[in-house]
């Protein structure tokens, strides 16, 4: 063997060493992958009951709604929602866009339509899912505003058409003895869900259901032909109890998935008791089904609901306790269910 090969196989010896060496290195100190993140999970699809990821992992997502961003939009930007993040740990923000003009609603008041795509552009660029809520609450019937939300949702699902981070909630709470699934609510849908999948073929859209999105019977007979699509169910620890998990259980078994859009620590109100002991129960259930759930609300309101005292303002965090001191009882809670090491207020 020549000298010189005898010189080069040590050298590429050392090479090779050093190579193995800087690749466990890196290994090593890679940080790991936030499997939270909407980079990780990418486009949700519908499996059965399951919501899962673009690895067919199944997920579950919890977040935090806006209250009618038309009364507290001063609350709601890039940096609240970043704080929002920071201080729960959250993946979803929902906005919630009342339809109703004599509530203040879109209807009346299209300019709302900029502010919920600031909100929606804000958790995007956080990483995070955004849950686009068309908030029918007193208008009752979603037949009533069908026409604006065909044209609504033409637009923002254009919009978004890209974006494996927004989610489509059409119809937050249909309500009324007389409103329906049958007669009311799916012929909306069967018309609005094709209208979204135009443009955006693969997106997750959640329908509310009947008696402010509780009753599941009827859904459950007659569910939709569509696929990626979940179905809405709200509940309050105070109001809201076993009977109404049972209910979800039955209706699950029959291959349809539940997106919790809405749920809080007190009654059905939004107001009054606050009901921890409650709500612990539900947030160990969902996390059990590992369904995805959205409390409410993010807003300084004069409600028991209220996530925020009148005095937080957006950039107020605090380095070391965060936005703890500005957080209601209901904030507490929230934080408690989500970060269990937080303590006590």
């Amino acid at each position: 063997m020549s000298k010189k090969i005898k010189i080069v196989i040590p050298i590429i010896i050392l090479i090779l060493l050093a190579l193995a060496a800087g690749g466990i290195i890196f290994f090593m100190t890679r940080p790991p992958v936030d499997k939270t993140t909407a980079s990780y999970n990418g486009q949700l699809r519908v499996d059965g009951s399951r919501i899962v990821n673009r690895h067919n992992e199944e997920v579950q997502l919890t977040g935090i709604s806006t209250h009618g961003i038309q009364w507290y939009s001063k609350l709601y930007n890039a940096t609240s929602i970043r704080e929002l993040k920071d201080e729960f740990g959250i993946n979803l923000f929902r906005v919630a866009m009342y339809v109703n003009p004599d509530d203040g609603g879109y209807v009346g008041n299209p300019g709302l339509k900029d502010k919920l795509y600031e909100l929606v552009d804000a958790a995007i660029e956080l990483d995070m899912y955004a849950i686009i809520d068309w908030h029918i609450l007193n208008d009752n019937n979603p037949q009533t505003y069908k026409k604006e939300a065909l044209a609504f949702f033409d637009e923002v699902s254009s919009k978004y058409a890209d974006s494996p981070n927004v989610i489509y909630e059409i119809c937050n709470e249909p309500n009324g003895k007389d409103i329906t699934w049958k007669d009311h609510i799916k012929p909306y849908a069967e018309e609005v869900i094709p209208k979204i999948r135009e443009h955006a073929p693969n997106s997750l859209i959640v329908v509310g259901t009947p008696d402010w999105s509780k009753d599941l019977v009827p859904v459950s007979k007659e569910p939709l032909n569509f696929e990626n699509v979940a179905y809405a169910l709200h509940f309050y620890s105070g109001s809201h109890n076993i009977t109404l998990r049972k209910r979800m259980d039955t209706f699950r078994e029959k291959d349809l998935a539940l997106f919790v859009t809405e749920c809080g620590a007190t009654d059905s109100t939004g107001d009054g008791k606050l009901y921890e002991e409650a709500f612990t129960r539900w947030k160990d259930y969902l996390n059990e089904k590992k369904i995805s759930w959205v409390y409410w609300s993010f807003s300084n309101k004069d409600e028991a609901s209220a996530l925020v005292t009148k005095k937080y303002k957006p950039g107020k965090a605090d380095e070391e306790t965060g936005i703890d001191n500005y957080l209601t009882e209901s904030g507490w809670i929230l934080k408690r269910a989500l970060k269990p090491e937080a303590g006590e207020n």
